[in-house]
């Protein structure tokens, strides 16, 4: 069966993508891998040859390798951005054009994003370290009200689910990039912030970060209170500010990192725009500015 879908590319460019997959494959499960860093990622095999290890990065669209690995690491010479290669993940092939980075998550050559999955539900299952794509969001989810249910809202290509920040008895709701690939708790737009008044909160530490382009992007670290997702509630949680060269171009925009993600297994319902979040393992985990200090 070969699916056509539409979607936007990395730089936000309208791409095409064919879809082949065995329609008799309900549920296709692929060891999923997290190392310290918070990145996840699996075993992919490129262009039928180079088998590469790549971070699924729900931020992001289409594929992206690392300029080294396009310049050192592959069979062939690969032509970026208007030629079309194979993706296998899973028992899935995808035909997809690539795009080049500087950077990517710890200890991976690369990321793929949400958009192979437009008409899939995508499991990340952090308590059996697997991902599995499913072609339907499993009965038995549903019917769990363990699990809490939030609608996506696609912004700019990107997925955004609603979140909660809570300082002082301040509280504000806006819509957060849902971002397995950002590798922190969360980003929070400080433009946005002051526009609503919230409160300022305790400073940790400033750093400057570099973006998948390399590109700088001086950062606050500040201790806020509360983080409500649904009805999950985080405490005193190490978030980052940015001040300046932001992520997203055309928008601010606050993020939610997996450093807070990885806490909850998830089914990520792309055909119907919901997620689907439980608490897992690592819910009361430190984090790693928490250890720092």
């Amino acid at each position: 069966m070969t699916n056509k879908i539409y979607k936007k590319g990395p730089v936000l460019l309208c791409l095409l993508v064919w879809l082949n997959a065995p329609a008799q494959v309900v549920a296709d499960t692929l060891k999923m891998g997290i190392n310290d860093h918070n990145t996840i990622y699996v075993t992919t095999v490129f262009n039928k040859k180079d088998t590469l290890t790549l971070n699924f990065d729900t931020g992001c669209t289409d594929l992206i390798l690392t300029t080294d690995v396009l310049k050192n690491k592959l069979y062939d010479s690969v032509k970026l951005y208007n030629t079309d290669y194979s993706l296998e993940i899973g028992q899935s092939v995808f035909f997809t054009r690539v795009y080049d980075a500087q950077l990517t998550g710890h200890g991976t050559e690369g990321r793929f994003g949400w958009n192979f999955f437009t008409d899939k539900t995508v499991e990340l299952n952090y308590d059996s370290g697997i991902m599995v794509v499913h072609n339907e969001l499993p009965n038995e989810v549903l019917k769990n009200d363990t699990y809490t249910r939030l609608p996506f809202k696609i912004m700019e290509g990107i997925p955004f689910i609603e979140a909660e920040i809570i300082q002082n008895d301040k509280s504000l709701k806006d819509y957060f990039l849902f971002d397995t690939g950002y590798q922190r708790t969360a980003m929070l737009d400080n433009e946005e912030l002051l526009k609503n008044g919230f409160p300022e909160m305790k400073e940790l530490n400033r750093v400057m970060m570099r973006g998948g382009q390399g590109n700088e992007v001086p950062v606050i670290t500040s201790e806020l209170q509360v983080l409500k997702i649904g009805t999950f509630k985080l405490e005193n949680v190490p978030v980052q500010q940015i001040t300046g060269n932001k992520p997203m171009k055309n928008r601010n925009a606050h993020i939610l990192g997996n450093e807070v993600l990885k806490r909850f297994n998830v089914f990520m319902d792309y055909k119907n725009g919901f997620v689907y979040l439980k608490p897992n393992h690592l819910f009361n985990m430190d984090y790693i500015e928490t250890k720092k200090s």
